[in-house]
């Protein structure tokens, strides 16, 4: 293929990626051998929204392969795939930059505040991750939810806590949510909160609780304090099984338990602080008189 034919086929291309072909131009490029290919990655990138993409800085990219392609002849296939991913990555960095979701994580023994798009309050427990989109908000109040956080929700349209274990509707309230693994927890403080998951409905009003552990409802008392105590450092439990307690405690300390010989099913009532690991082992393990040593972040529990 020579130079000038080369050129036209670059300025064909260049063109097309600007929907700027007059109709002689169009002709031509229905003519190039990848014109069906060229033609069906049009059509699988017209579910992208953006409205502009810089076409010059775009195509200088494939420039350098455009060049080897006069030494080495490029074989169609890897030509359209190469311009594929030109589109795609500049796509998708304006979509991210304009239309993507805002995700917030906490790492172990961390807390994060933040406030949402309509004023509403959320504050993410340690090893939590919390996801929404901030140019849908106004009509779709919405947040994913991974971990625990607590919510003070500015009155408004519905507002829904969206985790893997159920759902959590209000309207404007405060409320906890705590979804890890196959443990579900709601707690609402204020106003009312409306649970749903695969299998039950629950209308919860201030100090009501919602308890889902493997699957099943579990029964559970009022709760009396204001607001969760983890947001005054201090994890609590009421009649929880121990090897919640224990991954509680690995994630506000960063550390590794290892239990030996312990029932970690039993019940547990108690709570521990998250500023202070000794007294929070002495609270862990003093009520169901068990030993621990401490090795670096290792720590083993284990029956006296």
């Amino acid at each position: 293929m020579d130079e000038t034919r080369t050129m036209n086929r670059e300025d064909l291309i260049k063109k097309w990626l600007d929907h700027d072909l007059n109709p002689q131009e169009l002709e031509a490029f229905k003519n190039l051998e990848d014109y069906h290919a060229l033609v069906a990655l049009d059509q699988h990138l017209k579910g992208f929204k953006a409205e502009s993409l810089d076409v010059e800085d775009a195509y200088n990219n494939v420039k350098g392969a455009l060049a080897h392609k006069r030494e080495k002849r490029m074989q169609p296939k890897t030509f359209i795939l190469r311009i594929a991913a030109i589109i795609v990555v500049c796509l998708g960095v304006f979509w991210w930059t304009t239309t993507g979701d805002t995700t917030t994580n906490t790492v172990a023994s961390q807390h994060k505040s933040l406030v949402l798009p309509d004023a509403s309050e959320a504050q993410l427990n340690a090893v939590t991750t919390m996801v929404f989109n901030e140019s849908d908000w106004e009509d779709n109040r919405q947040v994913q939810l991974n971990g625990e956080a607590f919510f003070k929700v500015s009155k408004g349209q519905q507002f829904d806590v969206i985790t893997d274990l159920g759902t959590v509707t209000v309207l404007g309230t405060e409320f906890n949510v705590k979804s890890r693994d196959r443990y579900f927890e709601v707690t609402c403080y204020e106003g009312k909160v409306a649970v749903s998951t695969a299998t039950n409905e629950a209308t919860l009003f201030p100090g009501d609780r919602f308890l889902m552990i493997d699957g099943t409802v579990i029964p559970t008392e009022k709760e009396t304090t204001s607001n969760p105590t983890w947001l005054n450092h201090k994890s609590s439990f009421k009649s929880i099984p121990f090897n919640q307690v224990v991954s509680e405690f690995e994630r506000q300390y960063n550390v590794t338990i290892e239990v030996e010989q312990i029932d970690t099913s039993q019940s547990f009532t108690g709570s521990f602080t998250h500023n202070d690991i000794e007294i929070a082992l002495k609270s862990i393990t003093l009520p169901l008189q068990l030993k621990y040593s401490k090795t670096d972040n290792i720590i083993k529990l284990k029956r006296e």
